[in-house]
């Protein structure tokens, strides 16, 4: 049966900083992220949105920064944050009814100097830390392990939709009564040769070497690629029943999950944005309500010609006037895994908050796209529910809706 979910608990990990309040207040200026990166130093795309190194430091103790990777370290220190946030306590709690679900679209994308190692022959000087670390489901594993959650622990990899994924996947337990508690969201860093190297090939980059900050520019006539990034998205997740019995403070509900695929094309997405609208259309059925009742859409928006243009006809074909748009990779990048989940917690905070963040770099709409985008200033709406939605290779699409609680 499906129920509405209560967000109790928030934690980001991004770009714009280590914490919820100071990502959603850098957001809310549209200032981008994008800077030159010295570890991408002579690659033919040199920049990224990328964590700052010393809060993560700071919040980790030497064990966790030696066996693990930046991706599992964003979802510690993002969980860790949700949890304080929403009052509880990991000594009081029923272990055995606290899930952990957290969703990782790359990961293993960083060992360029264990991989010399293994094609010099230097098999002794390989870290053993290596098969733990790069695991994707190591990051749900170590964020288990940190907070002693004990009911199950999963890793839905749907590469750019594995964040909202693993926030259906953890509403589905709730709602079948597996878990009292779940802890969800996603996590990657797609900032490593690997991935500058991959992405590029594929023609997926944005190629602004000497302007970084405008780079990514979802949406806009001059868009040419999204721009690598990283962070984690947290939130707790809790039976409505359960989060009132303990009088905890509520941000949003997730009121509805949607999942499909397109079964069109290895990497590109269906033209119309077939999939995409279908998952709307089932987060929509799943809330009990109609497109008339979305007030705001939080899009993917990646800043790529395909990707934008096949959104906005998904979201024309779920919506007669579709509502606000924003697109928050303007601001922190292409997290991949972590895009989704980060989108998630940002709309449940346009929520709580009545206010929309604006989109960065949008000085002129493609005109193919007919969508009222909010740019340059936050804007101040009564917001009772929001969609938010990702799509991934390899066709996969995710959408969720939150409602005012």
């Amino acid at each position: 049966m499906s129920r509405a979910i209560a967000i109790t608990g928030i934690g980001l990990v991004t770009p714009a900083g280590v914490g919820a309040k100071q990502s959603w207040n850098h957001l809310l200026t549209a200032a981008p992220t994008a800077a030159t990166d010295p570890e991408l130093r002579g690659l033919p795309v040199d920049f990224s949105c990328h964590v700052p190194q010393e809060p993560l430091n700071a919040s980790l103790g030497r064990g966790l920064r030696w066996r693990t990777d930046r991706f599992i370290q964003f979802a510690v220190i993002a969980a860790r944050e949700a949890v304080a946030d929403a009052g509880l306590y990991p000594a009081e709690w029923d272990s055995t009814r606290v899930g952990v679900v957290i969703g990782v679209g790359g990961s293993a994308m960083d060992h360029l100097s264990e991989h010399n190692k293994i094609a010099e022959g230097r098999y002794g000087a390989v870290t053993p830390s290596l098969v733990a670390r790069s695991q994707p489901g190591m990051a749900a594993g170590e964020v288990s392990l940190d907070l002693g959650a004990r009911g199950p622990a999963m890793c839905p990899s749907t590469v750019c939709a594995s964040g909202t994924a693993a926030l259906g996947t953890a509403k589905m337990l709730l709602d079948a009564g597996h878990c009292d508690i779940v802890i969800a969201g996603g996590t990657d860093s797609v900032r490593s040769h690997w991935a500058a190297v991959a992405f590029w090939r594929m023609g997926a980059l944005s190629g602004r070497r000497d302007d970084p900050a405008a780079a990514s520019r979802p949406f806009d006539t001059d868009r040419d690629g999204f721009v690598l990034g990283e962070g984690a998205g947290i939130m707790v997740l809790e039976r409505t029943e359960h989060a009132q019995a303990r009088n905890a403070a509520v941000y949003a509900e997730l009121a509805g999950q949607g999942m499909t695929s397109d079964a069109h094309h290895c990497v590109a997405p269906h033209p119309d944005g077939e999939g995409a609208a279908r998952a709307m259309h089932a987060a929509l059925t799943d809330a009990g309500l109609s497109a008339d009742d979305i007030d705001h859409v939080n899009a993917h928006g990646t800043s790529t010609t395909l990707n934008d243009l096949a959104e906005a006809r998904s979201l024309r074909r779920v919506f007669r006037t579709p509502p606000p748009v924003t697109a928050n990779k303007s601001v922190f990048g292409h997290a991949i895994g972590g895009g989704g989940a980060i989108e998630a917690a940002c709309s449940a905070l346009s929520l709580h908050h009545g206010v929309i963040p604006p989109t960065a770099n949008l000085d002129t709409i493609d005109p193919e796209i007919d969508l009222d985008i909010v740019t340059r200033a936050p804007r101040p709406a009564a917001l009772s529910a929001v969609l938010s939605n990702s799509v991934g290779f390899g066709g996969h699409n995710a959408a969720i809706v939150l409602r005012k609680p």
